[in-house]
């Protein structure tokens, strides 16, 4: 399947609240690879790449959340393939 690359902007109660590990986990398990960092701005940012089938099912455990979260919106765009993150899945922090 071809593999494309989307940035979700996870907005609500989502720092502070183990959201990054959250994304990690769940982006294991669905083999996707990328990243999640915490923005300055309150959100969360999670650049993803997988088949669009993959980035569904991922949006869909960003909404829920872990425990301890509050998800007001998880806004999506597409993003260009970026081959430093194809190879798993990190939690950055922001420059």
């Amino acid at each position: 399947m071809a593999q494309v690359a989307k940035r979700f902007y996870v907005s609500g109660f989502v720092q502070g609240v183990g959201y990054r590990f959250f994304a990690q986990r769940v982006a294991g398990r669905l083999g996707i690879y990328g990243y999640v960092k915490n923005l300055r701005d309150g959100r969360v940012e999670v650049y993803a790449i997988a088949p669009e089938e993959k980035l569904r099912e991922l949006r869909n455990e960003l909404r829920q959340g872990p425990r301890g979260a509050m998800v007001e919106e998880v806004a999506e765009d597409d993003a260009k393939l970026m081959a430093q993150y194809a190879d798993g899945f990190s939690i950055e922090h922001e420059m």
